[in-house]
Formats: C-alpha cells, sequence, structure tokens
C-alpha cells in the first residue's frame, strides 16, 4: 500500500533517503552524547519527519554552521537547522522559525564595556565563529569594532583568550558555559539579537516540499514537541517559536524575524 506520505516524501526527499544536516556549532540544536551519538532538538526534529515521511534517515554531521548551510545548498542534504538570515536566503528556501535563541556578548571581568552598545568601537575586537549566524549579523552591523573569526562557534572563547581581543560573540548558552570554564569572565546584561533558528531545504526543492516542511514545523511547535526536545536536551533559555500560520511568502519570514 502506498504511504500517504509518499508524494511529498519524493518532493523533499528525491533520492529515497532523508539527509539530515546536523550543526554541532550550535550546543543550543545539537551535541553528541556521552557515546558521541548526536542528540539534541534538531536531531529528534529531523527523526520525526522522517517518520512522518516514512523514509529512512541518514544525519550528515558537522562542525560549522557554514559548512552545514553549503551542504544543504548543493543538494548534500534534503534539510538542515540554521538561523534566518538574508544572506543565506539566497542559497536555501526557509520554513519557519521553531526556537529562538539570544546571542551575546562576553568579557573579561577587568573589561571597561558594560553594556552592548559600548561594543561598536574603534580598537574593539569581536570574535565570532566563521560563517555563524552571528558573523553575518554582526559583519553588517558593526561599522567600528573588527570582527574576528574563529574556525568554529565552540572555539570562539578560547580564540578571543589566546589573541587577546576584547569581545567574544555567540550563543548565550554557549558563553555562559566558557565563563564557567575560564575564570574571570562575564557576560554583558541583554542580547545583541534574537537568532531565529529555522528549517532550511535547497533552492531547487518545490512550494509543496516547502509547504511540507512549513506544516511539519508549525506541528512540532503546536504539538509540544519542541519544547520537550528542548527539555529533554537540558537546554535553558531558548524559547519555541511563536506560531506562523499557513504557507506563505518566504520574504514574511524575515520580516517577522527582524520585527
Amino acid at each position: 500500500m502506498t504511504h500517504p506520505e509518499a508524494g511529498l516524501a519524493r518532493q523533499i526527499a528525491p533520492t529515497g533517503t532523508l539527509r539530515a544536516a546536523i550543526n554541532f556549532g550550535n550546543p543550543v540544536l545539537a551535541a553528541r552524547g556521552a557515546g558521541g551519538e548526536p542528540g539534541g532538538v534538531s536531531v529528534a526534529l529531523a527523526r520525526r519527519l522522517a517518520e512522518r515521511l516514512a523514509l529512512p534517515l541518514e544525519l550528515v554531521l558537522f562542525e560549522t554552521a557554514g559548512r552545514s548551510v553549503q551542504a544543504v545548498a548543493d543538494g548534500e542534504a534534503d534539510i538542515g537547522f540554521f538561523a534566518l538570515d538574508p544572506q543565506r536566503a539566497a542559497q536555501l528556501r526557509f520554513a519557519p522559525p521553531y526556537v529562538q535563541i539570544e546571542g551575546a556578548y562576553l568579557v573579561r571581568e577587568a573589561s571597561a564595556l558594560r553594556t552592548g552598545a559600548e561594543v561598536d568601537r574603534e580598537g574593539v575586537r569581536v570574535v565570532v565563529g566563521q560563517g555563524s549566524a552571528y558573523d553575518l549579523f554582526l559583519s553588517r552591523e558593526l561599522k567600528q569594532a573588527q570582527v574576528l573569526r574563529a574556525a568554529t562557534s565552540p572555539g570562539v572563547v578560547d580564540e578571543f583568550l589566546s589573541h587577546g581581543a576584547e569581545v567574544a560573540a555567540g550563543v548565550r548558552q554557549q558563553l555562559e558555559a566558557d565563563a564557567r570554564r575560564h575564570a574571570g569572565l562575564r557576560l554583558l546584561p541583554g542580547n545583541f539579537m534574537v537568532i531565529h533558528q529555522a528549517v532550511g531545504i535547497p533552492t531547487d526543492r518545490s512550494d509543496l516540499a516547502l509547504q511540507g516542511v512549513w506544516a511539519f514545523v508549525e506541528d512540532m511547535k503546536a504539538s509540544g514537541f519542541v519544547a520537550n526536545a528542548l527539555a529533554h536536551a537540558g537546554i535553558q533559555g531558548a524559547r519555541v517559536a511563536p506560531p506562523t500560520g499557513d504557507f506563505r511568502s518566504e520574504g514574511a519570514l524575515f520580516a517577522t524575524a527582524q520585527g
């Protein structure tokens, strides 16, 4: 008997296997367990989508967001889990956000910087993970501070310390963990951006494919699946994204994210 989602499955995963790009550069989305097995909300969503489509699942693992984005853009994977960013919209089609997280700044205890508004000044060097949402955003927004790039997002604070830079920027949870790991560091209050994490698919996928992923994401938020996956992974400080509604213009996603 033909599975009711068979037609949609071919649109989303034409090889017959759902290939999901998993980025370990963002600990809110994915992390390795004690035995090295991948886990986290993005892995849980990939597994549930594969079940819904009655497809085998292949997890394609990456250490950086930039490489993970490129894998989906090049058709090496069918879905990925990324921050919404207009620069990435040229490479991917996006379904609605499922999680919102904060981008924060970290400095040394002795730093004269007290607020995020003080960071964008001459002589301030800000370390970010290359190709991350924070790299894309701060490269556009910072006019006087210099952006330095670490090879991976988890390596930002080590790079910040070894180069004697003034500021490290990244996902709040990663910076909080690094501040516990290294004495003499503190986070600046508030955030410099709210990151809307969404599911991306290759640009050559059809409207039907995007609509199917879109409906899936909305269902996973409304059913409590995303909230439960975050809790199961022990993630604090991340919020389930609000409902987006029925399939509509992808451009509206960026308007919502920036509003």
